[in-house]
């Protein structure tokens, strides 16, 4: 319970304020423990950036290690990330985390990574029991693959087309999901020209 106030009160912060402007003492403060207290459960203020609940990355990594056979993790994820769009959890849906990372620098930063440990956990979720160091390799170049594209979602050239390109949020949606459907496409094509 403490953990989940301590996330609660940040981002209730962080969404009001911004995250250069809030301290990690007003942090305490909301979710009424000390500083020391605080610092048992997070390692750096940057930490409560994202939520400690599962994110719009895990649910990448959920798609792609529970795809259906014959799906590729490209497409698993693609699906992923396109559900993530509509999703009304706070915590998995794509606004929201795009909103976390436009919080400045520090976010970018923890964002970053973020995007090592998901690699990481995409590489292990595609690896097998039985695999070699070329089939890891492999694994790997997949896992970079998948990121790419989740990068590219959560940039801020993608964000700014995405606000430039229809007037509703309902709009912004679509267009957005139109996106990953053709940045995946783009993907898939050249794996599929280099021999993949």
């Amino acid at each position: 319970m403490t953990r989940e106030a301590i996330f609660a009160a940040a981002q209730a912060l962080f969404s009001e304020r911004g995250f250069d402007a809030v301290t990690v003492a007003e942090i305490a403060d909301a979710a009424n423990i000390s500083v020391k207290t605080l610092f048992t459960y997070i390692g750096s203020k940057e930490e409560l950036l994202f939520s400690g609940r599962p994110t719009v990355l895990d649910a990448v990594v959920e798609a792609v290690r529970n795809r259906k056979l014959g799906q590729t993790p490209l497409v698993a994820a693609g699906q992923a990330l396109l559900a993530a769009v509509d999703d009304e959890d706070p915590d998995k849906n794509l606004d929201g985390f795009l909103h976390l990372v436009s919080l400045g620098p520090a976010a970018r930063s923890r964002l970053r990574a973020l995007w090592d440990e998901t690699e990481d956990a995409l590489t292990a979720a595609l690896a097998a029991r039985r695999d070699g160091p070329r089939e890891l390799a492999t694994r790997r170049l997949t896992a970079a693959q998948i990121m790419v594209l989740v990068r590219t979602v959560t940039s801020a050239e993608v964000g700014d087309l995405i606000a430039k390109s229809a007037d509703s949020e309902a709009q912004r949606r679509e267009a957005l999901k139109d996106w990953i459907r053709d940045a995946a496409g783009h993907l898939a094509r050249g794996l599929q020209a280099a021999g993949r």
